[in-house]
């Protein structure tokens, strides 16, 4: 029987909706066999997720989902295998946690011009204990009725380009891939063609992740065509990278990004998890 690795999923500790706990739990009830948590900018989560994972009797793979910018464009680097001790990784947490509240008030502050009132507030008092990210926004954005739906919100005023999509703040990938490496890590490129570019920027961005040091290419993101993990699989082979695969879940419900629900790898790549043990 084959095993299931879902390596990208979210808790209540960043943008997700369930507890470290209650997550690991639906990854067992969804067969999820290898499971790794990658909060956004964090490892808050990972103690009770690991904790919980033992009791079920479950693999937990220590992860984490960097924020970063590849020219002006804002791009995801997940880390796998991390060492949560190695000082660079809690020093690049520490960044990132400074980054991400300077980034809310900018957001907050965006948001308060386009009549959206107490934003910063509204968004803090969502992520309760969790970093804030623009779901949060989003989240409070609906709870006070400015928008009907989370899909709204971010089309109108938190997605690419809008007010509310602050980049700039963030490090290289370069950057963030040497955090991950000097973490023990494997660097993945996260959701490839969530990016939305031509498939010469594509590889150009690849072309450049490979030359950083990053290790494997996230060629399956929750269900997704079968020309999509085809063609990702065809770039992964050309780089000599690895191939990683997770749902990106968040919230039940959203039944493409489920956990373990994803999409198989194609048995022409070479899977992350090849040298585990």
């Amino acid at each position: 029987m084959t095993v299931i690795y879902d390596l990208h999923c979210h808790s209540d500790q960043s943008d997700g909706i369930l507890s470290p706990e209650a997550l690991v739990s639906r990854a067992k009830s969804q067969n999820v066999e290898v499971l790794a948590l990658t909060d956004h900018d964090t490892t808050n989560g990972l103690a009770r997720a690991a904790r919980q994972a033992e009791q079920e009797n479950m693999r937990l793979i220590p992860g984490i989902e960097f924020s970063s910018q590849w020219g002006n464009m804002g791009v995801h680097i997940v880390g796998l295998n991390i060492d949560l001790k190695s000082s660079a990784l809690l020093e690049a947490i520490d960044s990132q946690e400074k980054i991400r509240d300077e980034r809310a008030i900018q957001i907050g502050q965006r948001l308060e011009a386009k009549g959206i009132k107490g934003a910063l507030q509204g968004a803090k008092k969502q992520a309760g204990e969790g970093v804030i990210c623009r779901p949060h926004f989003a989240h409070y954005m609906v709870e006070q009725g400015y928008v009907s739906s989370i899909e709204q919100a971010f089309k109108k005023y938190l997605g690419n380009g809008k007010a509310g999509d602050v980049k700039q703040f963030w490090p290289t990938f370069e950057q963030v891939i040497h955090w991950v490496s000097e973490a023990s890590g494997c660097a993945v490129l996260a959701h490839p063609m969530k990016y939305k570019v031509t498939r010469t920027k594509l590889c150009a961005m690849v072309d450049a992740f490979k030359a950083a040091g990053g290790h494997a290419i996230e060629v399956v993101s929750g269900k997704q065509s079968q020309a999509h993990t085809n063609d990702l699989a065809k770039i992964t082979n050309k780089y000599e990278l690895l191939a990683s695969c997770g749902s990106d879940f968040h919230r039940p419900g959203s039944e493409w990004q489920e956990l373990g629900r994803h999409s198989q790898l194609p048995e022409t790549v070479t899977p992350v998890w090849h040298d585990w043990g």
